[in-house]
């Protein structure tokens, strides 16, 4: 038998399993009710003959114990006790005398005791037990019979409708399951037909319209992909041809765009260091313009001295020296001295400062230096720039904490934050705070920058880390300072920079990490 025609199928199987457990369940419930009710039945059965005994037996046992008729109060005792599910019966007179009949040891299960009255003496007690044994065993038997009878019919049933619903229904799914699982390009001209059906159509009989219409339509739907993928052929061909002219532009022009991005990188490279250079030729004005005021201070002060001395040597000469003008003169003489030193000491600073920054950012070393003594002395240069301003600022770093790094990295970041607050910040105003504060933790150092200027608009702080981005276009302002403290903080101390959120001024956070190796320190001098 094949497996469409096989009654042996999950399908079939679980309409089985299905009805016999639906039929069970409700042949056992009915069951039950009809157990149930019939119980309920005999126990009032079993009441009505307890009634029976009062009504009907009791009377007449008063006259024969009035009597003293023992035999005959025995033989009615027995008479009661062959009644259905009577156990055991007892008389009990008011003379002292006892009658029974039955099994004195049997459990009861209903117990009733009959006063025995003659006339309007009472004269006995009757005293009946009863158990429930016989009505169950009499259900026991019923439901045997009744669940042999009901399971034999639900599986005779069940086995008839699932003959029908195979005969119907599941050997025709199967059929029609296989002939969808063989369907392909090749045998769509093959019609899917079911044997042994009736005249009108049902169900699966739409079901095959249906799967027929749609290999019909597939057959067709196919011919026309045909069609279209020889069309796409011939368009490929075609478009090849003209991916191949235009490649060859395209490489024509890639060539053109290169060089132009090559010139690009050029000039930027060209107008960053344009723009390191003219920071530090800025730094070199204002440092020699303020150094020119100490040295201008010493020459002045070593002309007075050598006239002094000419005079000191003069009065010797002519003997013409005194005690109190030889003191005066020295008097004077030491003080030139000292304005002299100071000067001196002043413009030695001013150099040493600016020879550090200018000597790093030029050989670009890393070193090992003291943090505070380089922050110091870079502030210390660029005030030159703008030494007509009274700005406050506010440094806040370790005197002991010495590290590795870029001193040249640092100097140009810290000129460019000076130098964006002077020009920017503080454009229109004489007076401002800048704070510069480092600190140390976890293995990382932290800057943080900022004063109270005029600020940074929304616009310009989403972008100022991007090239030629500038307040200052037309006016001298190139816009690569910050994209060179960016550059200078992400690829060369490996760290981030990030613009704050402030009410009022711009406020930066430098985070970069601190190198582990030790490198010996080197003083410039």
């Amino acid at each position: 038998m094949s497996k469409a025609n096989s009654i042996n199928n999950k399908l079939s199987q679980r309409v089985l399993i299905y009805i016999v457990l639906c039929s069970s369940i409700l042949s056992i419930c009915s069951t039950f009710v009809q157990l149930y009710a019939d119980f309920k039945g005999d126990l009032l059965v079993l009441d009505q003959r307890f009634e029976s005994i009062k009504t009907s037996h009791i009377p007449s046992m008063a006259t024969s114990l009035w009597d003293f008729n023992q035999t005959l109060v025995e033989q009615q005792i027995e008479g009661v006790v062959e009644l259905p599910d009577i156990m055991y019966v007892k008389v009990v007179t008011d003379f002292g005398n006892e009658y029974a009949s039955g099994d004195a040891g049997a459990v009861a299960t209903k117990y009733t005791e009959f006063p025995i009255i003659y006339g309007e003496d009472k004269i006995g007690t009757l005293q009946v037990s009863a158990n429930y044994d016989d009505i169950y065993n009499a259900l026991w038997q019923k439901a045997s019979f009744i669940i042999t009878s009901e399971f034999i019919k639900i599986f005779i049933v069940a086995f008839c409708i699932m003959f029908i619903v195979h005969w119907l229904i599941t050997r025709h799914i199967f059929l029609i399951t296989d002939y969808s699982q063989q369907l392909s390009g090749n045998n769509l001209d093959v019609e899917l037909q079911l044997g042994s059906r009736a005249k009108e159509k049902d169900e699966l009989d739409f079901l095959v319209d249906a799967i027929n219409t749609m290999r019909i339509k597939l057959k067709s739907d196919i011919v026309q992909l045909e069609e279209a993928e020889n069309a796409l052929i011939s368009l490929n061909g075609e478009l090849e041809v003209k991916v191949f002219d235009r490649t060859a532009k395209l490489a024509s022009t890639n060539e053109q765009l290169q060089q132009s991005l090559d010139d690009l990188t050029l000039a930027k490279d060209q107008l960053v260091q344009s723009e390191k250079m003219a920071s530090l030729g800025q730094l070199v004005a204002g440092v020699a313009h303020e150094v020119n005021t100490p040295l201008g201070i010493c020459v002045t002060s070593i002309t007075a001295l050598k006239e002094k001395i000419d005079d000191l040597i003069k009065a010797v000469e002519t003997e013409e020296l005194t005690k109190s003008y030889l003191s005066k003169t020295l008097s004077l003489l030491i003080e030139y001295q000292q304005i002299i030193e100071r000067s001196l000491n002043k413009s030695v600073d001013l150099i040493r400062g600016f020879k550090s920054v200018a000597v790093e950012q030029h050989t670009d070393p890393e070193l090992n230096i003291n943090l505070s003594q380089h922050v110091n002395d870079i502030v210390n240069t660029v005030k030159t720039m703008f030494k007509h301003k009274k700005y406050q600022i506010n440094l806040s770093v370790d005197p002991e904490l010495n590290l590795v790094t870029y001193p040249s990295a640092w100097n140009q970041i810290l000129t460019n934050f000076l130098m964006n607050s002077h020009i920017h910040g503080f454009e229109d105003s004489l007076e401002g705070i800048i704070t510069i504060e480092f600190t140390e933790s976890n293995g990382y150092l932290t800057l943080f920058y900022s004063d109270d200027g005029k600020g940074l608009h929304s616009d310009i702080k989403t972008k100022i880390f991007d090239p030629f981005v500038t307040t200052k276009r037309g006016q001298g302002g190139s816009g690569l300072g910050m994209n060179i403290v960016f550059n200078l903080v992400d690829a060369k101390l490996g760290g981030t920079i990030k613009v704050l959120d402030t009410k009022k001024g711009c406020s930066f956070k430098v985070t970069v990490p601190i190198h582990s190796k030790q490198l010996k320190k080197v003083n410039v001098s």
